[in-house]
């Protein structure tokens, strides 16, 4: 039976084995996926024993998305552009392959709650390897304005001076912020895994602002519920966007699409 798993630390609140064992169910397809956690410095060694033992396929999460793709030895257009990779398998030459569908996984959950950038004042949070992967998704969106903050500035300037030929963006301190409101503010930190929130103020809401926090849990998340409180208009967590990444991934891997929606209800219920 092929073998896949997530890799990440932690891991072990991961859904990601209950979505691929239900993709899995629905397209008659075999396999063993599982959870695999690893200690920061054992990331490298640990993927290549994976694939060494007969691995397939690899989903990555935090916080190795930005080593993925360092570790591959080629990779999609989309992913050279993030420099980040969720997604992991054996090239036709036996050697590991990148890809990174968390961007596609956003815009898509985006798009079943109606929502799109087109026109859109857009505020990210965070400067890691999902962000990234987001970022280069958003390369052709037409959004109307782009500004991000992170924790470390520097990082988020790096991100700018990056992708800035093909997204413009502008870099703010979170002192900064307030001045100007966002139609979407997506939360790209993994903060509500540990119950923080990022320093904002209630002014950067706009008239019925989208907040979206790239993390999930079993009820909603804190910044799900500084969102409400604050009057967004719709507060979603990244469980959607979990499930539509992995249904990217798993076309990569068997060819095959699964349908989502159905799967979404199955772990809200």
């Amino acid at each position: 039976m092929s073998r896949f798993a997530v890799v990440g630390n932690p891991v072990s609140h991961s859904k990601s084995p209950i979505i691929h064992q239900a993709f899995a169910r629905q397209t008659g397809i075999e396999l063993d996926y599982s959870a695999m956690e690893l200690a920061e410095p054992d990331f490298e060694s640990g993927v290549q024993e994976f694939f060494a033992a007969g691995g397939k396929g690899l989903n990555v999460t935090v916080p190795f998305k930005e080593r993925a793709f360092r570790l591959a030895r080629s990779y999609s257009p989309l992913t050279a552009m993030a420099k980040a990779a969720n997604t992991l398998f054996l090239d036709a030459a036996g050697e590991i392959a990148a890809d990174n569908t968390d961007g596609k996984g956003l815009l898509m959950d985006l798009a079943h709650h109606d929502i799109s950038l087109t026109n859109k004042r857009v505020l990210v949070i965070g400067a890691g390897g999902a962000v990234r992967g987001v970022l280069a998704a958003m390369v052709d969106t037409a959004l109307d304005d782009l500004v991000i903050v992170n924790r470390t500035p520097e990082r988020a300037r790096q991100l700018a001076t990056e992708f800035g030929s093909v997204l413009p963006m502008q870099v703010l301190l979170f002192e900064e912020l307030g001045k100007t409101n966002f139609d979407v503010i997506i939360n790209g930190t993994s903060l509500s895994l540990v119950g923080e929130l990022p320093p904002l103020s209630n002014l950067v809401l706009g008239p019925n602002c989208c907040c979206y926090d790239m993390m999930y849990a079993d009820k909603p998340t804190v910044f799900q519920t500084w969102a409400l409180e604050a009057g967004a208009g719709l507060a979603l967590d990244g469980l959607g966007m979990l499930v539509e990444q992995a249904a990217e991934s798993f076309a990569i891997w068997h060819g095959v699409r699964p349908e989502t929606k159905e799967v979404i209800s199955h772990l809200r219920s």
